[in-house]
């Protein structure tokens, strides 16, 4: 189904917005942060938060929502840092998150308009530094989380830096996908087993 060319994609993306309300009891975090190639994620969530707010279902201030994006392929942080209301296309780019590799989307003068809104911004992150935070969040928590999600998590690193996220703001990260997709991006020092010869298999009670 085409991206924001039929009405049912972005129903369906709201599901993530209406999830963290209910995950967090009825009520909003300060901040979302969403890997955005097609943006159609941030869209949804913002879209469902604001009807949630509509219904009475939640109170308060809307999270300020920040889109990432690599560096190598970032338009919409481009238009935001412009101040623009859409985005120009990106030529030649490059990323290894290629569910980031949008080179103008479809729906960004949605996005934008979703980020000034909320207060929010639009963060570009290097291929090394994501790369990195994919590894990091592998070790520290077990989990195997695709580039585009590690995007996200550089993303903070670099806003907690600049002093943007203080360390009292509830932050939500999503990550969309699993890495095992990418072994490419994954290193490993793994022992290799002789390309020839019986392979050696113990059996218990055999």
């Amino acid at each position: 189904m085409a991206t924001l060319r039929e009405p049912y994609r972005i129903e369906g993306k709201k599901t993530m917005g209406l999830e963290i309300a209910e995950q967090l009891g009825w009520r909003m975090p300060d901040v979302i942060v969403y890997p955005a190639g097609g943006g159609v994620g941030i869209i949804g969530i913002y879209k469902a938060l604001r009807e949630l707010l509509e219904l009475g279902w939640v109170a308060g201030d809307l999270p300020r929502l920040v889109a990432v994006q690599p560096d190598g392929c970032a338009p919409i942080v481009k238009a935001f840092l412009a101040g623009a209301a859409e985005s120009e296309g990106w030529p030649d780019p490059k990323t290894v998150a290629f569910g980031l590799a949008v080179p103008k989307a479809l729906g960004d003068f949605l996005v934008l308009e979703a980020l000034y809104a909320t207060g929010g911004i639009a963060v570009a992150v290097t291929d090394e530094a994501l790369l990195a935070d994919q590894r990091a969040v592998a070790r520290l928590e077990g989990s195997l989380i695709c580039p585009e999600g590690a995007a996200c998590f550089s993303a903070v690193r670099q806003l907690r830096s600049a002093g943007w996220l203080t360390e009292t703001d509830e932050v939500v990260v999503l990550n969309t996908g699993a890495g095992l997709i990418y072994p490419e991006t994954m290193a490993t020092d793994a022992p290799l087993l002789p390309l020839s010869g019986p392979i050696p298999i113990a059996m218990p009670g055999w």
